[in-house]
């Protein structure tokens, strides 16, 4: 019985082991990676957002949807 179990502690270590081993050069080639990339590919420059055109909404509809808007909050408190 003794030796099946220090047979499954051996097993369980050299398990843990390899796994732990496995994650750390997971790191390790994640953190290379993103140095190179970082190098290489400096930050992009950011894109200009348009500006919302508002001009073009009629203000008959802009007041129903804050109507409706007012109606609902008042219904559902």
């Amino acid at each position: 019985m003794t030796e099946l179990m220090s047979g499954g502690v051996e097993l369980m270590l050299a398990g843990m082991g390899i796994v732990f081993l496995f994650l750390a050069m997971l790191v390790i080639a994640i953190n290379i990676m993103s140095s190179l990339v970082r190098r290489f590919f400096p930050d992009a420059p950011a894109l200009a957002v348009a500006a919302p055109v508002s001009g073009g909404i009629d203000k008959s509809i802009v007041a129903a949807i804050t109507a409706a808007v007012h109606q609902y909050r008042s219904e559902h408190k």
